[in-house]
């Protein structure tokens, strides 16, 4: 009897300590199972935030790039506006028939450039008569036959001219070139007259002042700035000036004018102011427009 007590002691003995511990492992492992679902569950939970957080972004982002492409289709459709180019002398002059200069020309342009100069008494001082001028070119004259026409009695007044440093006639145009192939033009028509190139290309001032010093010289042919250039210094007079002829219709390559060229043009008004306005206002100077 003793032997079956001690035994039964030693099992109950045993048994409680066996029981806690499978009391504690159960009760671990039910502890341990949620711990290693959670975790997981976190990181879905961060990337479905992060994918929906992405989705926002690029939903936003398509929506500021489409309004762009509809205004980059808008563009794309409408007709794009093309700048205006300013139109240049050349331009205008292309695209306009060739016109015969006339006198009211000459007078208006006189007028537009004192308009801010002068007073409107002194502008009024400046207007020429129509007695002023010659009959113009109407584009069917050489310079030969124009002049001819302008001045018939041309061999008599050649043959009285007899002042030195001053012409009869002088012809203004717009470059050295220009004068040099007027002077060809006119070799029928001055005859043994005396013509002398007045202009700045290969010809010293000083060598221009010793030719109209050393003897009676008739036409001179020349540009605006060294016919100026000579009036200044009283290398050339216009004292027995008597016919101005203006090569006003001929063009350069750019289609311009003698008047159109605002060098030119500067150098003109300041050779009227000399003295040619003033002896055309006492009727010695006429004025023509070839």
């Amino acid at each position: 009897m003793s032997r079956r007590s001690n035994v039964s002691v030693y099992v109950t003995e045993t048994n409680p300590s066996e029981a806690e511990e499978d009391d504690e492992t159960q009760e671990k492992q039910p502890t341990e199972k949620p711990n290693a679902q959670t975790k997981p569950e976190k990181r879905k939970r961060v990337t479905e935030k992060q994918v929906q957080a992405k989705k926002k972004k690029t939903s936003e982002q398509k929506e500021c790039v489409t309004p762009q492409k509809e205004t980059d289709e808008e563009k794309s459709t409408k007709p794009k506006k093309k700048r205006k180019k300013k139109k240049t002398i050349t331009d205008v002059l292309s695209s306009s028939e060739p016109k015969p200069g006339c006198p009211a020309d000459l007078q208006n342009l006189v007028t537009q450039y004192f308009s801010d100069k002068r007073s409107v008494i002194e502008q009024e001082e400046l207007k020429l008569l129509d007695s002023c001028f010659l009959s113009s070119n109407d584009l069917t004259h050489t310079l030969s036959s124009y002049l001819k026409q302008v001045c018939p009695k041309w061999a008599k007044i050649q043959k009285q001219h007899t002042e030195k440093s001053s012409v009869v006639l002088l012809i203004v145009c717009s470059s050295a070139l220009r004068a040099i192939e007027l002077i060809k033009q006119m070799t029928t028509f001055k005859g043994a007259a005396k013509a002398i190139k007045l202009f700045a290309k290969h010809i010293k001032i000083e060598e221009q002042v010793k030719l109209l010093q050393k003897g009676v010289t008739h036409i001179g042919v020349g540009t605006p700035a060294r016919i100026n250039a000579l009036i200044e210094k009283e290398g050339l007079s216009l004292r027995a000036l008597r016919y101005l002829v203006l090569d006003w219709n001929w063009r350069d390559q750019k289609l311009r004018r003698m008047a159109d060229i605002p060098e030119i043009k500067l150098d003109f008004m300041k050779l009227l102011e000399t003295g040619i306005l003033h002896g055309c206002k006492e009727d010695k100077v006429k004025i023509g427009l070839f």
